[in-house]
């Protein structure tokens, strides 16, 4: 198994993107103080995202694809792997304890990205 700087490096020298963003999955510890701690959150994110640190963020599915369990989803664009902890680490959710997290690195290959934006209509579409 390859160490991830090898296969970076490789994914780059054959022309990929190999852009190396963070992905935090949070899971509800407390889920009776999840809508206590959703504002400061919510702030938190805004701030992230103000400051270029917030790709995209928000809720998962249970496996059915049916539920609302709490968990989710923060894509973070860090410096290193322990910046991109040190985000997670302040989030309010993970701060109180109600959410804990797992982070991955994330090396982004290949896909598009289109928007779509409606001024008058107040609509984006991704």
């Amino acid at each position: 198994m390859p160490a991830w700087s090898e296969y970076k490096n490789a994914a780059q020298e054959r022309g990929s993107l190999a852009c190396e963003m963070y992905a935090i999955i949070t899971t509800p510890v407390e889920p009776e103080n999840l809508q206590a701690n959703l504002p400061a959150h919510l702030e938190y994110q805004r701030q992230m995202e103000q400051q270029g640190n917030l790709v995209m963020a928000g809720p998962l599915s249970d496996l059915t694809g049916d539920l609302m369990e709490g968990s989710g989803m923060i894509i973070y664009r860090a410096g290193s792997l322990d910046a991109a902890r040190a985000l997670a680490d302040a989030d309010p959710m993970h701060l109180t304890g109600t959410r804990e997290y797992t982070i991955r690195r994330w090396l982004v290959n290949e896909g598009s990205f289109q928007l779509d934006i409606k001024l008058s209509a107040q609509s984006i579409k991704i």
